[in-house]
């Protein structure tokens, strides 16, 4: 196995940073490069929601003054070109994994961590390590020419997996494991998703893709005909058409609406929960959104919030994306064409462009360093 020589005086690299709202400079940065970490080239990106919130200022004020200047983007896939250690090849391709946990950082063991990560009782409580970092949130993202991570944090892609299904790890695996928490309730649920759009139809492909919830027992619910038609696994119903005083009917609903659109789904997904239902928040929003809290006590409604994916989750979502079936279904989410990323400039355009244009499909960004 191919390993480099560390530089002595660190990984240079190019990032594409936010310094404020539309605004993005090139910034020389000089990374250490440690033996158990690996220098990734980052080949292609995909723009989320959560950097357009941060690229057109609708964070909170003191968040933004908190976080930036910051490169964004934490989807997306590189090849190593330098390596600190045996267990990663140079030139293999790897999708990053962009929450990061304190021991990885630092290259200790999980028990000296914080007490989410010696926890080790609870699988997930890795997922909110108190001393970890998050990739484009709070620290520089995939939006430069090298970005240094963990060898454990840098994830081989499989040979089956091609470029453009790989770079929707991320997002999928923030569904896998949303859905891990009710996972032995899947063989048998009934499951309900609220929203029609990529967050709602990656959640809707794990659960049919990884989870083998069939159509019978998935349905979706969203607001345009033309979007809700792309879910061709599930069961479709318009929001506005459906009668939601029906009852419950549901074991499992999923939010994944956010914005302004999120007080009427988890309403809505409350109104057809079954007693003792499973609720998973996974849409995104900055205001403050009012519940009916006396049907959650009513039907002893169980509530959790998920936004965020381990390793562990993204090495099964990667392992289901080998089928070509699941392939077709993720590709209904792929651009025409990727954009291309030469300069601070291209890559400021592109997000206006994501900014002004929130279609259907992922804005993918294909960088040439």
């Amino acid at each position: 196995m191919k390993q480099a020589n560390l530089q002595q005086n660190g990984v240079k690299s190019r990032a594409y940073r936010l310094v404020q709202p539309h605004e993005v400079v090139e910034t020389a940065l000089e990374h250490e490069l440690r033996e158990w970490e690996v220098a990734v080239e980052p080949t292609l990106g995909s723009i989320c929601h959560a950097d357009l919130r941060y690229f057109s200022g609708q964070r909170r004020p003191e968040a933004l003054k908190k976080k930036l200047p910051m490169a964004l983007i934490h989807e997306g896939i590189g090849t190593i070109v330098e390596s600190g250690t045996s267990d990663r090849e140079i030139g293999q391709r790897v999708v990053v994994v962009p929450n990061i946990q304190g021991y990885l950082l630092n290259g200790t063991a999980q028990e000296e961590c914080c007490p989410s990560c010696q926890d080790t009782r609870n699988s997930q409580g890795s997922n909110y390590c108190q001393k970890g970092r998050f990739l484009g949130s709070g620290f520089d993202g995939i939006a430069q020419s090298r970005l240094v991570v963990p060898s454990a944090s840098a994830i081989p892609v499989p040979d089956e997996v091609p470029d453009e299904i790989a770079v929707l790890t991320e997002l999928s695996s923030v569904s896998y494991q949303a859905l891990h928490h009710v996972k032995d309730l899947l063989p048998t649920a009934r499951v309900v998703v609220f929203g029609d759009g990529p967050v709602g139809y990656l959640a809707a492909a794990m659960l049919h893709h990884v989870y083998g919830v069939s159509e019978d027992r998935l349905t979706v619910f969203g607001a345009v005909p033309e979007k809700l038609g792309q879910f061709d696994f599930a069961t479709r119903h318009l929001v506005q058409e459906y009668d939601f005083s029906a009852g419950g009917l549901y074991d499992v609903a999923l939010e994944c609406t956010g914005g302004r659109f999120s007080e009427s789904a988890i309403n809505q997904a409350i109104d057809v929960l079954k007693p003792g239902g499973h609720l998973i928040l996974m849409g995104v929003t900055e205001e403050r959104v009012p519940i009916n809290t006396r049907d959650v006590l009513e039907k002893g409604l169980t509530l959790r919030g998920s936004s965020r994916s381990s390793i562990e989750d993204f090495l099964p979502v990667l392992e289901a994306m080998k089928d070509p079936r699941c392939q077709d279904t993720l590709r209904k989410l792929l651009p025409s064409e990727n954009t291309v990323i030469r300069s601070a400039e291209d890559f400021a355009e592109a997000m206006e462009y994501a900014e002004n244009n929130r279609g259907w499909k992922k804005v993918l960004l294909d960088f040439e360093w």
